[in-house]
């Protein structure tokens, strides 16, 4: 796969990455259901053969679980390792509840048990997941603008920040990258959080630009009824009505193109969110190795102008 530079980095990513939200299991609040650690593995083993050379996972992605699989997965895998981007700033206490913090002893903590659980002696891109406290966010930014200096990251990214957020920390150092949701159900960031990061040479890695399974063509109103207890998505706004409805229309629209193409519809959505310029790559949530032979024919996938605007009728 061709490779971008992100930001001001020296990182060059496929259009693509690993995304590692689902491996972190059930086992927490925004869990997707269970999940198997052995075909976790296969399916990174996979997505890696077929060229993708980064992986984007989280702290609190399953209390600490998917960064412990990715650990894992990269530590039996013979082939050239990939570069590995973390988050801090959901922490846990002993009662295994969340805690939004973005205090510099918190952060360092955080940083500290994250290469011990990713067993790496940097990380590539360590990003803010959300701008919670809000009180907090220059602290928290300067905290990660002094690990960097002190080696223990490489670059540094925010994620979930508005555009008015982003301009208050980034005059304490510069952003690598941001981290937004968008897809085609998730339009948000093209007014304002988009054209801002542009103009100001900041990468972008979108997430869930599969609409969080919604755009992938296996989506039915029978499915999301019937999501189990321990699914996030089943406490989601976008899955519940009245978005429901508008998301299985606009679901059906890329399965409409992905049909003609030949090719899986979440490969239709992927290209769609990376035919934004302002758009380095695309994260992708991945569970199995099927999931991954289902999408890689379509990785490399290039909309027309024409399909873009199809797809993109309100």
């Amino acid at each position: 796969m061709e490779t971008k530079r992100l930001g001001n980095s020296d990182l060059q990513i496929t259009p693509v990455g690993i995304g590692a939200w689902a491996i972190g299991g059930a086992d927490w609040a925004f869990g997707w259901s269970s999940q198997d650690d052995r075909e976790s593995i296969r399916a990174i083993h996979s997505a890696l053969d077929c060229g993708i050379n980064w992986i984007d996972t989280a702290a609190v992605y399953g209390l600490g679980h998917s960064e412990e699989v990715v650990a894992r997965a990269l530590r039996d895998y013979s082939g050239a390792k990939p570069y590995v981007f973390t988050k801090c700033e959901r922490a846990w206490d002993s009662n295994r509840q969340i805690v939004k913090c973005l205090k510099r002893d918190s952060i360092r903590s955080e940083c500290e048990a994250s290469l011990l659980r990713l067993g790496v002696d940097q990380i590539d891109l360590y990003q803010i997941h959300w701008p919670e406290p809000i009180e907090d966010i220059e602290e928290g930014w300067g905290t990660l603008v002094d690990l960097q200096r002190e080696g223990k990251v490489r670059w540094i990214g925010l994620s979930n920040f508005s555009a008015t957020q982003m301009e208050v920390v980034r005059k304490l150092g510069a952003i690598t990258s941001l981290q937004p949701p968008y897809s085609l159900i998730r339009r948000e960031v093209e007014a304002e959080t988009l054209p801002y990061v542009q103009n100001l040479g900041i990468g972008v890695i979108a997430y869930s630009p599969m609409g969080s399974g919604m755009l992938t063509g296996a989506m039915t109103r029978e499915r999301v009824e019937n999501f189990p207890e321990d699914d996030w998505r089943k406490r989601s706004v976008h899955f519940q009505e009245p978005l429901l409805s508008r998301n299985l229309q606009i679901a059906a629209r890329v399965a409409q193109v992905a049909n003609r193409l030949g090719v899986n519809p979440g490969a239709v959505a992927i290209a769609w969110v990376l035919h934004n310029p302002a758009v380095t790559g695309a994260i992708v949530g991945i569970r199995s190795s099927e999931q991954v032979k289902e999408l890689a024919s379509g990785f490399g996938l290039r909309l027309t102008q024409a399909d873009y605007e199809f797809l993109a009728a309100e």
